[in-house]
């Protein structure tokens, strides 16, 4: 198998990917793993998630892994915010963290 591109996604997209290789295909011990982890804590389908990540970037420019992670963790104060984007070479502002938890409050 040759990997042509990789990008990132939100839980709920790789949810739905794997629920519908399970049906095509007996899975793996690992995918199952995966599967059962992504059934556990994904919080947003994938229609939702790609509401939501659009919404956000409307607002806020970002990469996309950054995006996918503010989807993934939903966070609910501040804090949350601030070490999803602690890896990053910018600090958010205020305003921005307060724009971002507004917009993840609504789902």
């Amino acid at each position: 198998m040759e990997i042509l591109k990789t990008r990132p996604v939100p839980m709920g997209v790789a949810n739905d990917v794997m629920n519908g290789r399970g049906t095509d295909k007996e899975l793996g011990y690992e995918q199952n793993l995966a599967v059962e982890h992504l059934t556990k804590f994904t919080r947003l389908d994938t229609k939702q998630a790609e509401k939501l990540m659009e919404e956000i970037n409307s607002v806020l420019r970002m990469g996309a892994e950054t995006l996918v992670q503010i989807v993934n963790i939903m966070p609910k104060n501040p804090d949350e915010v601030r070490m999803i984007f602690a890896r990053e070479k910018f600090s958010l502002k205020e305003d921005e963290v307060a724009k971002i938890l507004e917009i993840v409050k609504k789902y």
